[in-house]
């Protein structure tokens, strides 16, 4: 049995995209497609005293053709003032001064970067090393890319030797499963209800905010608030 996702690369995504990372054999980074404005790709959520602040990569919209993995920075300085804001939210959190050096490395690393893929991509492996994920990381192009909204998505499968694919629960209102069925490939679908709260600053808990949120204040321990760690994979 082989499980594959395929998702679309966030920016310091919340806890449920490292859910499903952690739940499969290999994830696909899915950037060949087009890229949306006002996103997850290119912002999320921190917690702050009043409430949630969004912090967004400045990324230059040219066309709606543009991809993912196309779509290029337009503020250098963004990486520091990103740094300095999570910083200045969560200073007092239990495990901030473990891992804050790891993190302004990582933004000092990307900085210089000019393709939003590539960031979301460091980031991305950065947090599997610190939860632990083993998951096997590929890219849309590694992949011989057919069209065809579903059936892009089983070729990257078949090529991978899936039996089994995970999806998102938004991908309800398009994917054709019969396609997956029809070349014998389980479609699973994830579910995000069930999680559990933790000892997170500032009243209310809010679920999804970026995973950094949970590194945070829970430190080791912010696998235990996740789901695909409850059981080996």
């Amino acid at each position: 049995m082989k499980k594959v996702a395929i998702l679309q690369s966030n920016y310091i995504p919340w806890k449920g995209y490292f859910d499903i990372i952690n739940m499969v054999d290999e994830f696909v980074i899915y950037d060949c497609v087009q890229y949306t404005k006002n996103d997850w790709r290119n912002r999320n959520q921190i917690k702050t005293p009043n409430g949630v602040q969004w912090l967004t990569i400045p990324c230059r919209f040219e066309s709606m053709n543009q991809k993912i993995n196309e779509t290029k920075v337009t503020d250098k300085l963004w990486a520091g003032k990103h740094f300095k804001t999570i910083s200045q939210n969560y200073s007092k959190a239990k495990h901030f001064k473990e891992y804050a050096p790891t993190f302004e490395a990582l933004y000092k690393d990307v900085a210089s970067e000019e393709l939003l893929s590539v960031i979301n991509y460091k980031f991305i492996i950065a947090i599997n090393n610190i939860l632990g994920i083993k998951t096997k990381i590929s890219k849309c192009e590694d992949f011989d890319l057919i069209e065809g909204q579903t059936s892009r998505l089983v070729k990257i499968c078949k090529d991978a030797c899936a039996t089994h694919y995970l999806s998102g629960p938004a991908a309800k209102d398009y994917l054709d499963e019969s396609l997956f069925e029809d070349v014998g490939i389980k479609v699973e679908w994830m579910d995000y209800s069930g999680y559990n709260e933790y000892e997170q600053l500032f009243s209310p808990f809010v679920h999804g905010v970026s995973i950094l949120d949970l590194i945070f204040n829970e430190g080791s321990n912010a696998t235990k608030y996740m789901k695909s760690f409850k059981e080996e994979k």
